[in-house]
């Protein structure tokens, strides 16, 4: 085969060329699309160690409450910035905002004054640490669990449940009067509990 000339030579770099940029563009085209929340997408960090994605839902004092999807790894922190910070009256010395999200769990973002209420929300339930205190001694509603409240006269395990339940999707209670929001809680029975529990 005999030498190229200059010409061929032109046409063979320009062909070349072409091939390396429609390559390109094409490498760029068949990337998956950013997985989005509400409206924002979420970087997606190639090469990470963590496989996988996290749902949690972000409860309590933050700004837009909600279900939230993260990298597994993330932190509760990364979390509670995704439902666009805490508020003014939210109290972040009972979260761990270090603890790694985890799949299907619910962090809550307690207010001022309702301590013991803490995001262990990244494990997924209120701690029942100090919820107790000595024998006698009113219960702690921001931090009783369901068993702790139905020994309560009056409560049992449906009603013990609804208690929880509505201190996680509001963030806690702010004060005992409050627990006359939650259903299958009336009058008579707020009066009664009213002296054995506190916040």
């Amino acid at each position: 085969m005999g030498e190229l000339s200059r010409p061929q030579l032109a046409v063979y770099a320009a062909a070349a060329l072409a091939i390396v940029l429609i390559g390109a563009r094409y490498l760029r085209q068949s990337r998956p699309p950013e997985p989005a929340v509400g409206g924002r997408p979420i970087p997606v960090r190639v090469g990470s160690a963590d496989g996988g994605w996290a749902v949690v839902q972000v409860a309590g004092e933050v700004r837009h409450p909600g279900v939230y999807r993260l990298r597994s790894g993330e932190r509760v922190d990364d979390a509670v910035r995704l439902a666009g910070g805490a508020t003014a009256r939210a109290d972040l010395s009972g979260v761990n905002l270090a603890a790694k999200v985890e799949d299907g769990r619910q962090v809550i973002v307690p207010p001022r004054g309702a301590a013991g209420t803490s995001a262990g929300a990244a494990a997924g339930a209120a701690t029942a640490a100090g919820a107790g205190g000595p024998p006698g001694a009113p219960l702690n509603l921001n931090t009783a669990t369901v068993e702790q409240l139905d020994q309560l006269d009056g409560v049992g395990p449906v009603t013990a449940q609804k208690i929880v339940a509505y201190r996680q999707q509001h963030g806690g209670f702010r004060s005992v009067s409050e627990l006359d929001q939650v259903p299958g809680i009336g009058p008579k029975r707020m009066a009664a509990l009213k002296d054995h529990l506190r916040t």
